[in-house]
């Protein structure tokens, strides 16, 4: 269901819900005495979470992580759309490209984030093109998906006026395919996220994946928790403005599931 459809008292639902499952949480830890270590009570983890964002140590892992994140995303976005137009508006393009573009795909990104950290360096370049892998692919699929859902007769009145295919692409193809597109490019931001994060896991000296092993190391499950929570926002964020954005370019058009093949 889109976000903005929700009513009132489906927020209010959703809100209760999220209350009582923290209260179920809180009692459960106190009521079976179960040790910090292993799990920490919701008010630790937000006694946690609002130290750090007080300190400044959160905000400043939380911007590296969302620069690699926003970066990563461009990149991948831009170069998924370029592959996608190009299979799309040729088979030959298509038979020689796509298998290859598969064959990337399903591989894990986790066991070549270790090469692309020795191809980019240990800084935020690697983060970035980590993120760019796995957001790469939804653009592709739903590009594709998108530029080939022209109705036949739309093509044929297009042939019929004589339109070059330059024409036919920007006037018919693109029109048709924004839905698709832009659905791609909302899970390719939210993907994203788990690229920077999966790339600062293998080598990092800042970010919210850093900090969260940083936590881990020390045994500081309150502040893992914590890290957690602000990744959780930020994709929220994320998907929630894509969404906005999407609304308002294609405002006229119901929502479209995405072709999705993350990595």
């Amino acid at each position: 269901m889109n976000e903005a459809t929700r009513t009132p008292i489906e927020i209010a639902q959703s809100v209760l819900l999220l209350a009582g499952l923290l209260a179920a949480w809180e009692f459960a830890v106190v009521w079976l005495d179960i040790s910090p270590i292993l799990l920490p009570a919701p008010s630790a983890v937000a006694i946690s979470l609002v130290n750090g964002v007080k300190s400044g140590l959160l905000i400043k892992h939380l911007g590296v992580t969302f620069f690699e994140t926003m970066a990563g995303f461009v990149l991948g976005s831009v170069a998924g759309l370029v592959c996608g137009g190009l299979i799309a508006q040729s088979r030959a393009i298509e038979r020689l490209l796509y298998p290859y573009v598969i064959a990337f795909q399903t591989v894990p990104k986790v066991a070549i984030a270790p090469l692309i950290v020795i191809w980019f360096g240990y800084g935020v370049a690697s983060k970035v093109v980590i993120a760019a892998t796995i957001a790469f692919f939804p653009v592709l699929a739903n590009t594709i998906v998108g530029l080939r859902s022209v109705p036949a007769d739309q093509l044929e009145l297009m042939a019929a006026f004589m339109a070059t295919r330059r024409q036919t692409l920007w006037k018919v193809r693109v029109p048709q395919a924004l839905p698709f597109i832009l659905v791609g490019l909302d899970v390719g931001a939210v993907l994203a996220v788990i690229g920077a994060v999966v790339g600062e896991f293998v080598s990092a000296k800042e970010g919210l994946g850093f900090q969260i092993l940083q936590s881990g190391f020390s045994l500081d499950t309150a502040g893992v928790f914590a890290a957690l929570v602000l990744l959780a926002v930020m994709g929220i964020a994320i998907h929630l403005a894509m969404g906005f954005l999407r609304k308002k370019v294609l405002y006229w058009v119901d929502d479209i599931s995405p072709v999705n093949f993350s990595g």
